[in-house]
C-alpha cells in the first residue's frame, strides 16, 4: 500500500469569467522512503495539487478525486478535527518563501513551540529543549540564542532551515517541500537539499519535492512526474527520464538546460509543440 495515493485529482477555481481548471485528472502516489519530484513550469499545477492534499485551498476551489488516501485513510471524508491530527503531524509541508510563511510578530522559538504543543504532549521545558534540538538538527548556529530571534533577524537560508525544523518537528511520515531552495544562493541551495535528503534517509519518510529545477531532480529524486497546464505529461524513474524522455514537453524541458545548448540559443517549448503530446 502506498503512503499517499491520489487518483484523478481535479481542481477548479471560481472566477468572474467562470470556472478555471487548474488541475485536470492527475494521479500521484508516493511510498515510504521514496523521493518523488513534481516538475514543470509555473502554473502547471504542482503547488495547488499539494495544497489540496493538505486541505489548504480557499473556498473558491472545487476539489474532486476518485481517491485521496493517506495510509489507507480517505482524506476526503475525514472530519475537520481528524484531519487536523494528520496535517502538520503525519503530513507536513515546507512552503515557498520562508520569510513570508513565518509570522513576523513571534520569535522562531515560539512558532516552533506552537507546533509541538498542538501535535505532541510536550510542555514547558520539554518544548524548549525540543525546539533547541530541532534548530540544532537543521544546522542553525547558536540554537539556544536563536530561539528568541524574530524572522527578520535571520537570513533567508536560516529562515528556510527554521521552516524545515517546523515541518519535521513531529516526525512526519510524508514531507512536501514546495520549491525549498527558491531565492537562495547556490551554496545555501546545496546545503538545504543535502539536509532534506539526509533527513529523509534517516527517518525513512516519503518526500515530495516540487520544483522547476531539473538539476534538483537529478540530484534528489527516485521518480519524477512532469506536469504542464494542469496535466501529467510523463512519469518515470529519474534515470529513464533523463536518458530517454518520451514526451515532447519533457524533451523541451531537458533541452532548455544550458548544458544541453547546441547553438546560439536555447530551444523553447514552442520548438517542440508541433511534435504533439501537449
Amino acid at each position: 500500500m502506498s503512503l499517499l495515493e491520489i487518483r484523478n485529482l481535479r481542481i477548479e477555481f471560481d472566477t468572474a469569467k467562470g470556472p478555471f481548471r487548474a488541475l485536470d485528472g492527475v494521479d500521484y502516489t508516493v511510498d515510504a522512503g521514496e523521493v518523488l519530484a513534481i516538475v514543470g513550469e509555473s502554473g502547471s499545477g504542482k503547488s495547488v495539487a499539494m495544497l489540496a492534499t493538505m486541505g489548504l485551498l480557499p473556498d473558491s476551489a472545487t476539489i474532486t478525486a476518485d481517491k485521496m488516501d493517506f495510509e489507507g485513510k480517505d482524506l476526503r471524508t475525514l472530519s475537520t478535527r481528524a484531519r487536523r491530527k494528520v496535517i502538520g503531524k503525519d503530513i507536513s509541508m515546507i512552503f515557498q518563501e520562508p520569510i513570508a510563511s513565518l509570522n513576523p510578530c513571534f520569535t522562531v522559538g515560539f512558532q516552533l513551540g506552537e507546533t509541538l504543543k498542538t501535535h505532541t504532549s510536550l510542555r514547558g521545558r520539554q518544548v524548549k529543549d525540543r525546539v533547541i534540538e530541532l534548530l540544532t538538527s537543521v544546522g542553525i548556529p547558536d540554537p539556544e540564542g536563536r530561539i528568541d530571534a524574530f524572522p527578520h533577524q535571520m537570513s533567508g537560508g536560516q529562515c528556510q532551515r527554521v521552516m524545515i525544523a517546523m515541518a519535521i518537528a513531529c516526525a512526519p511520515k510524508l514531507l512536501i517541500a514546495d520549491e525549498p531552495t527558491t531565492a537562495l544562493d547556490v551554496t545555501i541551495q546545496k546545503q538545504i537539499l543535502d539536509l532534506l535528503v539526509q533527513l529523509q534517509q534517516d527517518s525513512g519518510m516519503g518526500l515530495i519535492m516540487i520544483t522547476h529545477d531539473m538539476g534538483v531532480v537529478a540530484e534528489t529524486a527516485d521518480r519524477v512526474i512532469v506536469q504542464y497546464k494542469g496535466r501529467k505529461m510523463e512519469e518515470a524513474d529519474v534515470l529513464s527520464l533523463f536518458e530517454s524522455p518520451q514526451n515532447p514537453y519533457t524533451q523541451a524541458l531537458l533541452s532548455a538546460l544550458p548544458e544541453n545548448a547546441t547553438g546560439n540559443r536555447l530551444p523553447t517549448v514552442s520548438d517542440f509543440a508541433e511534435a504533439g503530446g501537449f
